[in-house]
């Protein structure tokens, strides 16, 4: 029976989630993106308890109405990934924690958070309700700082040209809407050109991860729920682009033992570091044709999950 949730955001892998995390009555878990509530329900449903995580306060009602079906077994704690341990210290013990990555299709479809380069909104893109906003990063910042962040975080060939055009653009009037500037991207860009995407997505995929640094969050969370579950406690993880599951590959793969210290100048080392976690499944698993044909935000998903084992947190990855 599939446990696919009917909620306003649809939570990818729901089924393959649950199976990693084998929750039970009486197990503590942490919703580290609770949105909706879709991973929550689930997993409340199986017995155990949940502690939701979001920095976006948008998602109260949906955590009253949790909290309604559930009562005593279910708490939200306003908090990015990074704040995990603080939310969680005082619980006994912790037996998992799910993460799933990046903006949900609930906030594209809010056109005043301003994520969206199809609807027009402010040019927001915080998933919180604090600090710096898209505006101020395409109004303020260098030619080079910008122009990095396309690249890195967007994989935007022409970083450069699109930062160009931005500054030529904001010398005029400054930038407040998301049209107007996919606008003005896409010119820089030649227009569609027959492109499968359109030509703002990768800016503004750059702009919406530097933002909310969800990069630094995620390895900070990683890192967090290391120190946080208890022997036996499952981790999954369902990241939506390369950059995340490339986070996520290294850190287990670096946690689990698999990875050699070392350099081409020096010697390949064995770290002495006992492995924190050990893999639930080699690889990672990917959503089912029947989920991607309903799902579309499910066909770049990937699943990892490990098993955190008896052995002392290593600590954040060096960056």
């Amino acid at each position: 029976m599939s446990l696919q949730s009917s909620s306003p955001h649809a939570p990818v892998l729901l089924d393959e989630v649950i199976e990693a995390l084998a929750p039970t009555a009486g197990d503590v878990i942490v919703d580290a993106t609770f949105g909706a509530g879709g991973y929550s329900r689930a997993i409340l449903a199986r017995g155990a308890q949940v502690i939701g995580l979001d920095r976006d306060p948008t998602v109260q009602p949906f955590a009253d109405a949790v909290a309604a079906d559930f009562p005593d077994r279910f708490s939200l704690v306003r908090t990015p990934f990074s704040g995990l341990s603080q939310a969680v210290a005082g619980v006994p013990r912790l037996d998992g924690a799910v993460f799933d990555i990046g903006v949900s299709s609930m906030q594209l479809d809010q056109a005043e958070r301003g994520f969206s380069f199809m609807r027009d909104g402010p040019l927001d893109m915080r998933m919180g309700d604090e600090g710096l906003t898209a505006a101020d990063i395409v109004n303020t910042w260098d030619h080079g700082p910008m122009a990095h962040i396309f690249k890195l975080y967007g994989d935007e060939r022409q970083s450069g040209r699109v930062a160009t055009a931005i500054l030529r653009r904001r010398a005029e009037r400054p930038f407040s809407r998301t049209l107007d500037l996919a606008e003005v991207v896409e010119k820089a860009l030649g227009g569609r050109r027959g492109a499968p995407i359109h030509p703002a997505t990768r800016v503004f995929q750059a702009l919406r991860i530097a933002v909310n640094d969800e990069l630094g969050e995620l390895s900070a969370g990683l890192a967090a729920a290391e120190a946080a579950l208890s022997p036996g406690g499952r981790l999954a993880v369902v990241t939506f682009h390369s950059l995340e599951d490339r986070i996520v590959k290294a850190f287990l793969t670096e946690r689990t033992g698999n990875s050699p210290a070392g350099s081409r100048h020096a010697p390949v080392t064995i770290d002495p570091r006992k492995p924190s976690f050990t893999l639930a499944f080699k690889g990672a698993r990917e959503a089912s044709d029947a989920e991607r044909a309903i799902n579309p935000r499910a066909r770049s998903a990937k699943l990892r999950a490990a098993v955190r084992t008896a052995a002392p947190a290593w600590g954040r990855m060096a960056a």
